[in-house]
């Protein structure tokens, strides 16, 4: 497994300061940074993290990569800064599964959250539980997305595995197990599972009845931003970390990107430009609407309200891998940025991995409208970004007025945050000031703000992500946002729902065999 590792000075990082570590074990790779209490990364590592597709429209992972992966990746920061480090934040991907036996050994492939195999049990949980009760419960819309609808299916479909799960772990509390020998998960890290009663904070008795899961079977759930236990010293020691160094479980990857973005209130969001793109804002109060799903705020008390676009990064990924092969990214995102708005009438509707908010449809795949012999390989790039921009402009529109006030600024990371086309064209698309985070790397932040303030370091996570965070850049609409304006009303709005009848009945055709 290869690690990279990078160590840099800075005029605030003093050689003796105390660091936090946050540890991001995500879709395709685990990265461990260690920041200073003024939010500078001074040292980090990364290790791959393999995503297999067993069959079309299955997504599998091994469970054994994420700690594997986790330990590659504290060991160029233990390496260069270990001493120092008081505390490491764990946060993960959401969704992602796997059964285990008693010791915590996983007994097949850990299920990941873009997996499709389960549509049949949503029909199945709508019918036998309903709809709107479940997501009054967990926040969540039904969708293939939640755990719960994948648990189904091997209930269903492999019900000697599920017979003998004797654990059922989540990436954090399958980490959590591993790294310290404590059998528990924050409340922030369980409820993507859609097993959790939200606005309670625990374990939902009615889902748990309904999917046939003993409640034993499952970590004890601890407030979001709490110490779980000291790191093993099979842990510490081979990674150069101090003994008993504390890990503290924070929240799923888009909910501690809100905090890391400096996201508190209504007034802003934040849009997480990876794998999957995450938008969101956060509310005192709990609110539940179609137009986004529920989340448990990184502070506890909070919600985050969110939307999903399965089809992010993972769409230009799609486009690089599968139709353009070896050509350069760079050199395509150049030749795009000399095409007009519009990408000369090439639209692209991104649900290369189905819909989530605000249609909640399953069965929907992307469209790509407009194809003419005129265009090429940076129109598609365009159109991509484009896409995805016109997509995000749909959910904050609708996330502002089920919440009941505009949401006015978007602070905008990850790693396609990178590219100022992207983000300018964000600007133009939403009518609002896109505002690049000072680190990419918001959702480690996130991880070690609540790392810094569970072991006192800071007097409150709010205090630390005031002192850690940071803006850059402000890209503001420009005279392309009048033109985006249209081509978003007149032709993207209604493109999907004009279309979606007819994207039902392929999916049935493609689900039927042919």
């Amino acid at each position: 497994m290869s690690t990279t590792a990078r160590s840099a000075a800075h005029p605030h990082d003093a050689g003796d300061a105390p660091l936090v570590v946050g540890v991001d074990c995500s879709t395709h790779g685990v990265k461990a940074i260690a920041w200073t209490l003024d939010g500078e990364a001074v040292a980090e590592g990364r290790a791959p993290v393999e995503l297999q597709r067993p069959a079309p429209g299955r997504y599998e992972q091994r469970a054994s990569d994420w700690l594997a992966g986790t330990l590659a990746a504290l060991g160029p920061v233990g390496a260069a800064v270990g001493p120092r480090v008081r505390a490491v934040g764990l946060t993960h991907q959401r969704e992602t599964f796997v059964d285990a036996d008693e010791a915590g050994a996983p007994l097949g492939p850990a299920i990941v959250w873009m997996d499709e195999r389960a549509w049949a049990e949503v029909a199945a949980l709508r019918a036998a539980f309903g709809e709107e009760r479940f997501h009054r419960l967990t926040g969540k819309p039904l969708s293939m997305t939640p755990s719960v609808t994948k648990i189904l299916w091997l209930r269903a479909h492999e019900p000697a595995r599920f017979g003998r799960a004797a654990r059922w772990l989540a990436v954090a509390a399958y980490l959590t197990r591993a790294l310290t020998g404590a059998a528990v998960t924050s409340v922030g890290s369980a409820e993507p599972t859609g097993l959790v009663d939200l606005r309670a904070g625990r374990w939902s008795a009615e889902v748990l009845r309904a999917v046939g899961l003993d409640p034993s079977r499952l970590p004890a759930l601890v407030p979001t931003g709490a110490v779980a236990a000291t790191l093993l010293p099979t842990v510490t020691a081979p990674a150069g970390l101090p003994a008993a160094t504390p890990l503290v479980l924070t929240a799923g990857d888009g909910q501690v990107a809100a905090l890391g973005a400096q996201v508190y209130g209504l007034e802003c969001a934040y849009l997480n430009l990876g794998t999957a793109i995450v938008a969101g804002t956060v509310s005192d109060e709990y609110l539940v609407d179609r137009a986004f799903r529920t989340m448990a705020g990184a502070i506890p008390g909070t919600f985050l309200l969110e939307s999903d676009l399965k089809g992010g990064t993972f769409t230009i990924d799609w486009l690089c891998e599968r139709l353009l092969g070896a050509t350069p990214l760079a050199r395509l995102e150049a030749e795009a940025a000399t095409l007009p708005p519009g990408a000369d009438g090439l639209l692209l509707v991104p649900y290369l991995a189905t819909v989530m908010d605000p249609y909640w449809d399953d069965d929907a795949s992307g469209l790509l409208v407009g194809l003419r012999g005129v265009h090429g390989p940076a129109h598609l790039l365009r159109a991509v970004f484009e896409g995805i921009a016109f997509e995000e402009r749909l959910h904050l529109d609708a996330m502002g007025a089920a919440a009941g006030r505009r949401i006015e600024a978007v602070n905008v990371l990850g790693g396609g945050a990178t590219s100022d086309l992207w983000c300018r064209i964000l600007a133009d698309v939403l009518g609002r000031p896109v505002r690049r985070t000072r680190s990419a790397e918001a959702t480690s932040l996130g991880a070690a703000m609540l790392a810094a303030a569970a072991v006192g370091l800071a007097p409150s996570a709010r205090a630390a992500a005031d002192r850690m965070g940071g803006l850059a850049e402000t890209f503001v609409p420009g005279v392309a946002a009048a033109r985006y304006e249209r081509l978003y009303r007149d032709v993207y709005a209604g493109l999907y729902p004009a279309l979606r009848e007819s994207l039902g009945r392929l999916a049935a055709f493609v689900r039927s065999g042919g």
